[in-house]
C-alpha cells in the first residue's frame, strides 16, 4: 500500500493581457508588455523555490499559452511539458478539479494556467487554510495535498498555501 506523499498544485492566473479590439475574439488576446514582463518575474520567483513542475495544463487562449511559455522558460524547462486543454479556456472549479483529477498523471508537481474567475475560485474551493480572494493577473497561489495520485484531489484540502503576484 502507497503511504500518500505531499504534492504540490500550482495555480496561476494568466498574465496582463491587451484589451481585445473591435475584430479581435477573446480568444486571440495577447500579453500586453507589462503582462509579459510580470510572467518573467514571476517565472524567476518560482525558479528560485526550486522543485519545478513535472507537467504544465493551460487554457489553449493565447494568453494562457504566452503565460505557460514564459514561466516555462524562466524554469528551464521546454514547451513539450505544456498541455494546451480547452477544456481549461473560461473553466469554472468542479471544471479545473476534474481535469486536474484526470491529467495530473505522475506528476508530483502539477502547474495549472488559466483564466479568473475559475481559476481564484478553485485556489479558493482547494485550500484548507485560508480564504483566497480575487487572484490579480500572474498571482501563483501554491497549495499541497498528501495524495498517491491526483485523482485523490477534493475540496479543502490544501496546506501549506502560498500565494504571491507582481
Amino acid at each position: 500500500m502507497t503511504v500518500p506523499a505531499l504534492w504540490r498544485l500550482s495555480l496561476v492566473r494568466h498574465a496582463q493581457a491587451e484589451i481585445a479590439r473591435a475584430e479581435q475574439s477573446d480568444w486571440d488576446r495577447e500579453l500586453e508588455p507589462r503582462g509579459r514582463r510580470d510572467a518573467m518575474e514571476m517565472g524567476r520567483r518560482l525558479a528560485r523555490q526550486g522543485a519545478p513542475p513535472q507537467r504544465i495544463l493551460a487554457s489553449p487562449a493565447a494568453r494562457t499559452l504566452q503565460t505557460a511559455r514564459i514561466l516555462a522558460g524562466e524554469l528551464g524547462l521546454e514547451d513539450g511539458l505544456i498541455q494546451p486543454h480547452e477544456g481549461l479556456y473560461l473553466a469554472s472549479a468542479p471544471r479545473m478539479l476534474d481535469i486536474a483529477r484526470a491529467l495530473g498523471g505522475e506528476a508530483r508537481h502539477l502547474m495549472i494556467v488559466g483564466h479568473n474567475p475559475g481559476i481564484s475560485e478553485f485556489a479558493d474551493q482547494l485550500s484548507g487554510e485560508h480564504d483566497i480572494d480575487d487572484l490579480p493577473p500572474c498571482a501563483i497561489c501554491i497549495l499541497h495535498f498528501e495524495l498517491r495520485r491526483w485523482s485523490e484531489l477534493e475540496w479543502a484540502n490544501g496546506v501549506q498555501v502560498q500565494r504571491d503576484h507582481p
